[in-house]
Parts: C-alpha cells; sequence; structure tokens
C-alpha cells in the first residue's frame, strides 16, 4: 500500500515545482513576496526586466563604442557582428540582412534575458509561458508574411509559394501546403522555445524539493540538480540562438523565394 504521507509529500513537491514555472500574480523573491496588481504578472515583470536590461544594455554599449571600442562596447560590436554575418547575410542578403541586424540582435537578446532570469532564486522564466513564446513567434511570422509580401509585392508573395515547373494539378493540393507551411513553422517557433524551457525549469525544482524533504538518502539528487542547472545555461543560450537562426531561415525563404 501506497504511505498516504509519502503521497502527501510527493504532491507537495508536485505542486512546488508547477508555482515555479506557472504565472502568478505572486513574486517570491528569497527574502520576500511582492503582489503583483491585477494587471501585471510574474511573466510580465519578467519581460519588463529583460527589456529594461536590453535597453541598459545598448545605452552602455553606445557610449563606450565611440571611437575604438573598448570593454562593453567591443563586446557588443563582436556581438552585432555575429548575428549580421553568421545569420542575417547568409539567409536574408546582403541589403537585407543588414537592415534586419538590429531587430534580430535585440530579439536574441530579449529572448536570452528571459531565459537566464528564470535560473535566478525567485524569479521565473517568461519564455516557460506559451502565450510569451507565441508572442515571440507571430513577430517572425510577421516578417514572414507582411515583410515579404512589402518586398515583393503581395502577387510576389503568392508566386513565391509556387515553384516553378511544377504540373498544374499537383499545384492544387502544393500550394495550400505551403500556406499552411507558415503557420507551421510558426507554430515550431513558439512549442520549440516554450517546450525546451518548461521542462528545463521543472526538472531543477523538482531534483532540490525531492532532496530537501526526502533527508540526505536523495543527497545525489543534488549533484544532478547542479548538473542540470549548468546545462540550462547553456540551453538558455542555444534556445535563443535556435529561434534567432530559425526565424532568419524562415523569413529568408519568403524573401528570397527563387532561391
Amino acid at each position: 500500500m501506497t504511505d498516504p504521507s509519502l503521497a502527501a509529500q510527493f504532491t507537495a513537491v508536485v505542486a512546488e515545482v508547477l508555482e515555479h514555472v506557472q504565472d502568478s500574480q505572486l513574486l517570491k523573491l528569497p527574502h520576500f513576496s511582492v503582489d503583483l496588481p491585477p494587471y501585471l504578472s510574474a511573466h510580465g515583470v519578467m519581460m519588463i526586466a529583460a527589456a529594461a536590461l536590453l535597453f541598459c544594455l545598448g545605452i552602455l554599449g553606445v557610449r563606450q563604442s565611440k571611437g575604438v571600442p573598448r570593454g562593453l562596447g567591443a563586446l557588443l560590436e563582436i556581438y552585432v557582428l555575429f548575428i549580421r554575418d553568421h545569420m542575417m547575410i547568409p539567409y536574408l542578403g546582403e541589403e537585407d540582412g543588414r537592415k534586419m541586424t538590429p531587430t534580430f540582435c535585440s530579439l536574441f537578446a530579449f529572448i536570452l534575458f528571459m531565459n537566464l532570469l528564470g535560473l535566478m532564486p525567485g524569479l521565473k522564466t517568461a519564455t516557460s509561458n506559451v502565450s510569451v513564446t507565441a508572442a515571440l513567434a507571430v513577430v517572425s511570422f510577421y516578417f514572414m508574411t507582411a515583410g515579404a509580401a512589402r518586398k515583393t509585392g503581395v502577387l510576389g508573395f503568392f508566386k513565391g509559394l509556387i515553384p516553378s515547373g511544377i504540373p498544374w494539378p499537383i499545384l492544387i493540393l502544393l500550394v495550400p501546403l505551403e500556406i499552411i507551411s507558415l503557420f507551421v513553422r510558426t507554430f515550431a517557433l513558439c512549442i520549440r522555445l516554450f517546450a525546451n524551457m518548461f521542462a528545463g525549469h521543472m526538472v531543477v525544482p523538482f531534483l532540490l524539493n525531492i532532496m530537501v524533504m526526502y533527508g540526505i538518502l536523495f543527497s545525489p539528487f543534488l549533484i544532478m540538480a547542479i548538473f542540470i542547472f549548468v546545462l540550462e545555461i547553456f540551453v538558455a543560450f542555444l534556445q535563443a540562438y535556435i529561434f534567432t537562426l530559425l526565424s532568419a531561415v524562415f523569413i529568408g525563404q519568403r524573401y528570397h523565394p527563387s532561391h
């Protein structure tokens, strides 16, 4: 028979873990808690904090990049060149790649800051909320559709969905699939980021709570939690990179359908 006290403890662990990843009106910091107003949630606070960090980093970088870049300015220059030369230009071309580099530098950093903030004690990961990742994916969808239509024209946009040299009976099936693929790619961007951040941030608190509740016999869980925490730092960078890279690939396919 199952020990009722053991089942109750396990239920408490699950509740604590779910509270860590779910949005709420309460922000639990290490030494105190903050009740948020009805129009603001914990994930909303994390998004505002990430945007504020992005803004401050940009201001500091601009100030230090005057003349010969040094310190933070030099680091930001390397970051911008990496985004431009390894993501934007290869998939969007020279002209469009340079134009969209500032947008995607901001997108990458914004996602990264939200991912990293969730690793700090008491804070939450906004990207573990599917509504947040869906909003980010909609930005990519906008460039895949409205941005591409503006660049190539509405007629050119729909022509880009029709591969050349395909018999017209096949196009009856292929064109709707191409249109559906725009939504599928957007959905994939949303779910990939959400699932990776949600899953990772469930594992670490689960292992720590198990160790605390069940004692010294479960101390190896602490080593596992530390290992996964370090892995989560890597995943935070990786997921920001993947989201930005795939967005550039998908947008480039619509901006330059002939390629």
